[in-house]
């Protein structure tokens, strides 16, 4: 999982409520288990219409807010099925951060193994950002050490996260990751257990 210090990118708006994991990436694009190839499908039934082709109006295929890398988010942001599919699609659009009053609880989690930031701020803040984000500057910059959001005109906006998730997201560990630093601790342990009780090895 690629570490998440800073990012300084262009915001998109997306001032809907109760967004959920099937308008995120609809169910006909859950039949891989790879993450890369999943950006043709994230927000298909708005970016597209009946007949795929893009609908200009929707705000990440308006020009301005092309490769967009932070999604300025309604409340509820996640909510449905959990399916773990709908970060992988945010990221491989090139969204690294998504910002809302809310999310829902597995697509939150779902986020830190994947290296997807959410981040909750205040209903004001997070209108404030969906303001600015319809202007014409752009760019924002996320600093997770920091914990802060630095808007287009230079308000700065903390934000809250457990010191346990952040240290995860700042080093790159997924699940897998933090067991592996634990590697020598599992082989001592295996070839401990190899020794003491070697008929399991057979088993």
């Amino acid at each position: 999982m690629d570490a998440f210090t800073r990012l300084d990118a262009k915001i998109a708006p997306l001032p809907l409520a109760n967004i959920d994991t099937d308008q995120i990436i609809p169910k006909q694009f859950l039949k891989t288990v790879e993450r890369e190839g999943l950006a043709k499908g994230l927000f298909y039934d708005l970016r597209f219409d009946g007949e795929g082709r893009e609908r200009s109006e929707f705000v990440l295929n308006r020009p301005e807010y092309k490769g967009a890398g932070v999604l300025v988010a309604g409340d509820n942001f996640g909510c449905g099925s959990s399916r773990e599919h709908a970060p992988w699609a945010l990221m491989d659009f090139g969204i690294r951060c998504v910002v809302s009053t809310s999310f829902a609880d597995i697509f939150y989690n779902n986020c830190f193994q994947n290296g997807l930031l959410p981040v909750v701020l205040p209903a004001a803040q997070v209108q404030a950002l969906m303001e600015e984000a319809r202007g014409g500057n752009h760019l924002v910059t996320v600093d997770l050490e920091a914990q802060t959001v630095v808007s287009p005109s230079g308000q700065t906006f903390q934000f809250e996260i457990d010191p346990v998730r952040k240290a995860k997201m700042l080093n790159g560990l997924d699940a897998i990751g933090e067991t592996l630093q634990a590697a020598g601790d599992i082989d001592t342990y295996e070839m401990k257990r190899a020794l003491d009780r070697p008929w399991l090895e057979d088993a």
